[in-house]
């Protein structure tokens, strides 16, 4: 049986192709990003992967802002579907 990842999980519950949000959730839901420190470190890492240089703790860290970031882009993607709907462009 093949994995189920925490970002499939969630997207099944969030349903982000069900644009139910209001306008002013989902605009909050887009401001949400990453930190400027994170941003640098998610980068530090991947280049460190890169380089195969990442040590095991590392790679969990790296992992866990893969799966954060996927989580994000579920939720954007079901913000930016809501205000479309809400400015009832197709």
């Amino acid at each position: 049986m093949a994995t189920t990842t925490e970002a499939e999980i969630f997207g099944r519950i969030f349903e982000p192709e069900k644009p139910n949000l209001s306008a002013a959730a989902a605009r909050s839901i887009l401001r949400l990003d990453f930190r400027p420190d994170d941003r640098r470190r998610m980068n530090a890492l991947a280049e460190k992967a890169r380089k195969g240089a990442l040590s095991s703790d590392e790679d969990q860290e790296l992992n866990d802002y893969i799966r954060v970031g996927q989580l994000l882009a579920i939720m954007q993607s079901k913000a930016r579907q809501s205000l479309k709907k809400a400015d009832g462009t197709p």
